[in-house]
């Protein structure tokens, strides 16, 4: 079969462990062909962490060396390995991330190639831009295709006033966006490696994402 539509997937703080190839293994079935970055590669090769008080601490210091710069390289050479392959359509290409990750997505939807985003509880949105700068936020208006962004309302690392600032960038840059937040669910709460895991939430969650790439990749 094919050519099939090609999605980057954007890891946690914690790595592409195996948490994250899991959700990769899970997409591809879907029938997308699927990268996920190794986003740590300047300090670090193929870093893997639980998810518990040490694997937190480890990922924020490798999270804080990255850079907006860096990143939005190794997004872009993502872009091009996908649309080098037989097997992709070019003008199929879509993006998840989790966490930071989710921030990443954020930044990532900035690209003329990626028509769909999912960003799963991206946080510092509102905050920050890695590396230093003005907050990721402000490049709303830059946003090229549709958004998803999917929030827990007990998510104490997203205040709802953030969760309220990103929705109102996207609606005043006039952009093809959807806001969900979910009733009860924390931050992390598509992990089902991570105690936050809501079955419902997270089962809901992926249904709205595949529902938005099936609908931005119809041939």
């Amino acid at each position: 079969g094919g050519p099939y539509p090609g999605i980057v997937v954007f890891q946690e703080i914690f790595g592409v462990n195996e948490h994250i190839r899991e959700v990769c293994r899970r997409i591809a079935e879907r029938g997308y062909v699927v990268v996920a970055p190794d986003i740590y590669h300047r300090t670090v090769q193929r870093l893997e962490l639980a998810y518990d008080a040490d694997g937190v601490a480890e990922g924020r210091k490798h999270k804080d060396a990255t850079t907006f710069d860096g990143l939005m390289r190794d997004t872009r050479k993502c872009i091009q390995t996908l649309k080098d392959r037989d097997d992709v359509r070019s003008d199929a290409i879509g993006a998840v991330g989790f966490c930071f990750g989710g921030h990443l997505a954020f930044l990532a939807a900035t690209l003329e190639e990626i028509k769909a985003t999912a960003c799963f509880y991206g946080g510092g949105i509102t905050t920050m831009r890695p590396g230093g700068g003005e907050p990721s936020v402000k490049l709303a208006p830059d946003i090229k295709g549709r958004v998803l962004m999917l929030y827990g309302d007990e998510d104490q690392s997203i205040p709802t006033e953030q969760v309220e600032e990103v929705r109102t960038a996207l609606a005043d840059a006039g952009k093809r966006y959807e806001v969900r937040t979910f009733v009860g669910a924390g931050h992390g709460f598509a992990c089902d490696k991570r105690q936050s895991y809501k079955i419902g939430a997270a089962t809901e969650a992926w249904d709205m994402v595949y529902a938005m790439w099936a609908q931005e990749f119809s041939a």
